[in-house]
């Protein structure tokens, strides 16, 4: 079999329901694929795992979002004879603050129901107060990708078997996450504290009452990725002699650090305690998806051959021409044009191709400049970037879309989409090129974090050449590395850099 040569990029639908975002389900801990769900439930001072189905069902509307969970669980031990059924409804109001770029989304609980079954005896969520919730994220909508951390506080109030006692779990922690349309990754980290409180009534008549204390750190993390894989034709005679593949991917992976009694002969030993740590692992199937395949007569042997090829069969580039000239100058508009569609940048790209709900005649729309007329096939690519600021006119009224661009220009530009020129040191820094002087100041802070992030990288001298005007070849070359940016960097601070897992 011939060999496949792998490179790897995160995709992700934009148009698709929110489902598609990577998001663990509940604040449980628990991992599921399309078919099973299981989680570690801790309520007896015992880890049991509960294994079942999961069903979610969202709405969304205006400036608010609604999240419902289903959980059918047994026990996976079946001496236990366990059951779980939980319903919960979450709803997320969000406040959307355009004049920063930001929003503060808060969630409260809307509904609740939890039944937990062991043997004899049942753990039941109190009707009216059992289960108190709120959170809240903060949300930076950055042109390439939302990112967003959160804050969590919960209690959970169980009653046992009615009025034998009561089981109290106190929740706090937070979220981190990102989603963008090449990928998203959210990662829970919680801290559970569990105090049980419970009296039986023994043979004699005498009341035995068992109290006990547990702490449990849970860890979850999901992640949706897209894998782009180049293929060889097997086939001899073809008019082609390969394509990419893009494979969609989802994982979640979990991990419960718990500090609990220990149980001997079923008798809770508050004293002496059990330290362990369980890890629970699913995928969902992969989808195949084959791509277009370039055909360009000009770059067969260049250095950029692969660098172009991906970003074609991305839709990225879509030149109907048999020729790419890859060493001519990248203009203003093109490069403007492929960050976009890099990127997909959310709003206004789809949102001008859905037909208006409003009634009566619109105004007509005016281009801002004069020489990018709304006619112009590239006319919503440069207005999405200008509304997103990660673009300017040349004047007011000009955009010169067909001006050659500079390096220092196209790395500021794939650094404002990331919202990380604010990153850079205080001013007075210098960078590691060897023609850091060259460097215009409105293009240093951009360009020092495009050498941290791995965006860029310097020519056999180390130098950047950052007034040298920019390629058709080196354009490709940065946008495969910002994507590459997007994929494995960004999944490893939000997974791997947070969550400690084999």
């Amino acid at each position: 079999m011939k060999r496949l040569i792998v490179s790897v990029f995160i995709f992700i639908l934009l148009l698709t329901p929110i489902t598609a975002w990577a998001t663990p389900p509940g604040f449980s801990g628990g991992v599921n694929n399309e078919y099973e769900y299981e989680e570690i439930v801790f309520i007896t001072g015992e880890p049991i795992k509960f294994v079942g189905t999961l069903t979610v069902k969202e709405k969304e509307k205006a400036e608010e979002k609604s999240v419902s969970y289903s959980y059918k669980l047994i026990s996976e031990d079946k001496s236990l004879k366990g059951k779980l059924d939980r319903t919960i409804t979450l709803i997320t109001t969000l406040d959307k603050r355009n004049d920063k770029g930001q929003t503060i989304g808060n969630t409260t609980l809307d509904k609740y129901k939890e039944t937990i079954k062991l043997g004899k005896d049942k753990y039941e969520l109190v009707k009216d107060g059992g289960y108190e919730l709120s959170k809240s994220d903060v949300i930076d909508n950055r042109p390439a990708s939302d990112f967003y951390s959160g804050n969590l506080k919960a209690r959970k109030y169980y009653k046992i078997n009615k009025d034998e006692g009561e089981v109290i779990v106190d929740i706090s922690g937070g979220n981190v996450g990102y989603k963008n349309f090449w990928g998203s990754t959210e990662t829970e980290i919680l801290d559970y504290t569990i105090t049980s409180n419970r009296q039986t009534e023994e043979k004699d008549g005498k009341t035995n009452e068992n109290s006990w204390h547990g702490t449990v750190k849970v860890q979850v993390s999901d992640s949706l990725t897209k894998t782009l894989k180049y293929s060889d034709n097997e086939a001899t005679f073809s008019s082609f002699y390969g394509g990419h593949v893009r494979v969609t991917n989802q994982e979640m992976v979990s991990r419960y650090d718990y500090n609990l009694p220990r149980v001997d002969d079923r008798e809770i030993n508050d004293r002496r305690r059990e330290r362990y740590a369980i890890e629970l692992r699913k995928k969902m199937v992969p989808k195949v998806e084959r791509l277009i395949i370039p055909k360009f007569k000009d770059i067969g042997g260049h250095w950029a051959e692969e660098y172009i090829k991906k970003l074609y069969s991305l839709d990225v580039f879509d030149e109907n021409s048999v020729f790419f000239t890859p060493d001519v100058p990248f203009t203003r508009g093109e490069f403007t044009k492929g960050v976009m569609r890099v990127c997909n940048i959310r709003p206004s790209l789809e949102d001008m191709k859905k037909p208006s709900r409003r009634r009566g005649k619109q105004p007509k729309e005016v281009s801002p400049f004069k020489d990018v007329p709304v006619n112009d096939p590239d006319y919503k690519y440069i207005k999405d970037a200008i509304e997103k600021k990660i673009i300017s006119g040349v004047t007011k009224d000009l955009f010169k879309p067909d001006k050659p661009l500079t390096k220092a220009q196209a790395i500021t530009i794939l650094i404002k989409a990331l919202g990380f020129e604010s990153k850079a040191p205080t001013p007075g820094f210098y960078t590691s090129f060897t023609d850091d002087n060259k460097i215009p100041n409105w293009a240093k802070d951009s360009i020092y974090m495009a050498k941290e992030i791995g965006l860029i990288h310097g020519d056999n001298y180390n130098r950047i050449n950052p007034n040298k005007n920019i390629t058709r070849a080196e354009s490709s070359e940065m946008l495969v590395r910002f994507l590459e940016f997007l994929q494995k960097d960004l999944q490893r601070d939000y997974r791997e850099n947070i969550i400690n897992f084999n």
